[in-house]
């Protein structure tokens, strides 16, 4: 089957690309220009006809990738040719009627590469990474990646546990001879080493995780204190509604921002009130999560929220800052017990100190991100083949002391494999769909 899309953005540009792979791409150049295959690799300037009255459809660049030297490792072409939707239309209604050619799938010329290993299945990840990337942070995260840093960190410590698992089945094989101990000692020398550093790897503050999601952060506080309107000074557009009636806001209100190039995820919630609304219940319950999972919790307040006061004894903690706002209206006033927990005073109206208060959140931000040079994980599906490897890694000692080698060698299999999962050395249609359904129809 050959597949064909457009691989550039919709919508009205100068220059769109269609893309077209598979065992029929020669034919779908021939039939397109009625001319001779171009030069491999080679921009060149071609005439594009409608395949069924030979109509010109437009002029633009054709570049012919025979296979296996291609993107996907089959024959492949990309037509440039104008962006107006007309063209692309008539472009894919003149590549649909040649038996055998259909409109690609989300994610199937990389899905196609991986299959023709052409890449792994990190690097695949890291691809649509890049195309999502909207902060400098991101770019340099899915960079590294595609480099294959993350790729041979990972086949390098699989490729130990193998040299280990052929130890062990040398033992099942031939029972009757012991290993000697300089072998048995190598076992838990590496196997102790290999833990340990998928263990280092697993305690990173999940900060690919925060780069590639975004850092969460959660406003919170009493009804009517500026909440929405923090929400909407920070990103610079009106996304949550103001008004002076308490209550207002309900559900979670999310913007996604760039603050110094770093992606933030910021929630505007329910301000936090005893209320007999079913409804509002449901808001404060929603705020109240936000902020256990957030990585870090902005309470706001006013001078008089007085009545706050035991609520914030309770969440006040390292990933929380306390503003207080409306300064205007008095601070003298202020609990001595909210005074301790060092509140930074501000004016939303007046726009009064928010430039500390942003400078505060850009601190928390670097902080949290510092640890960035060496980054593995950037996805819940690594996280989880790891932490499974190092379970398999510990039962493997277990039995082991116990000279029960035959069912420890299973659990070496099982963290082999493991490891395995993350760069799709093994089977893993399971989880392909889910990996490439999440890109753009066209990668």
């Amino acid at each position: 089957m050959t597949i064909y899309a457009l691989s550039s953005g919709p919508g009205l540009a100068g220059i769109s690309v269609i893309r077209v792979s598979g065992n029929l791409t020669k034919k779908v150049i021939l039939d397109l220009t009625n001319e001779v295959l171009p030069e491999p690799r080679m921009a060149t300037k071609r005439k594009f006809k409608k395949i069924s009255n030979n109509e010109l459809i437009d002029e633009g660049i054709l570049i012919w990738f025979p296979g296996p030297r291609s993107y996907t490792g089959e024959d492949m072409a990309e037509f440039h040719v104008h962006g107006s939707r007309a063209v692309i239309e008539a472009m894919h209604l003149s590549i649909s009627k040649i038996d055998g050619c259909r409109l690609a799938e989300p994610g199937e010329f990389t899905k196609i590469a991986f299959q023709n290993e052409k890449i792994n299945l990190l690097e695949a990840e890291s691809i649509s990474d890049l195309i999502s990337s909207e902060t400098e942070i991101q770019r340099q995260q899915a960079i590294k990646i595609m480099s294959g840093q993350s790729s041979n960190k990972f086949n390098q410590l699989r490729q130990r546990l193998l040299k280990i698992l052929s130890n062990v089945e040398a033992k099942i094989d031939f029972p009757e001879d012991d290993l000697p101990s300089d072998v048995l000692k190598y076992v838990h020398f590496e196997i102790t080493s290999v833990r340990k550093e998928i263990e280092k790897i697993l305690n990173d503050q999940k900060v690919g995780e925060r780069i590639r999601e975004g850092f969460k952060i959660a406003i919170i506080g009493p009804t009517n204190v500026g909440k929405s309107s923090l929400l909407n000074y920070l990103s610079k557009r009106d996304v949550a509604i103001v008004s002076e009636i308490a209550g207002t806001t309900r559900d979670v209100i999310e913007a996604h921002l760039n603050i110094d190039g770093y992606p933030v995820v910021i929630s505007d919630t329910a301000g936090i009130r005893e209320s007999k609304d079913e409804i509002e219940r449901k808001g404060i319950k929603l705020a109240l999560n936000k902020a256990e999972n957030a990585d870090l919790i902005l309470i706001v307040i006013e001078p008089k929220s007085v009545d706050f006061k035991d609520f914030l004894t309770n969440i006040a903690s390292k990933k929380s800052i306390l503003v207080i706002n409306k300064m205007e209206l008095g601070v003298e006033a202020i609990n001595g017990d909210i005074k301790k927990l060092n509140p930074i005073l501000v004016s939303i109206k007046k726009e009064k100190n928010l430039d500390k208060l942003i400078n505060l959140i850009k601190e928390n931000l670097k902080n949290k991100f510092i640890s960035s040079e060496d980054i593995f994980i950037t996805r819940q599906r690594h996280r989880i083949n790891l932490e499974q490897c190092v379970e398999s890694l510990k039962n493997f000692e277990e039995k082991k002391l116990l000279k029960d080698f035959d069912k420890a060698a299973e659990d070496l299999r099982l963290a082999t494999r493991y490891l395995g999962m993350i760069v799709g050395k093994v089977d893993v249609e399971e989880i392909l769909g889910s990996i490439f359904n999440d890109f753009c129809i066209g990668k």
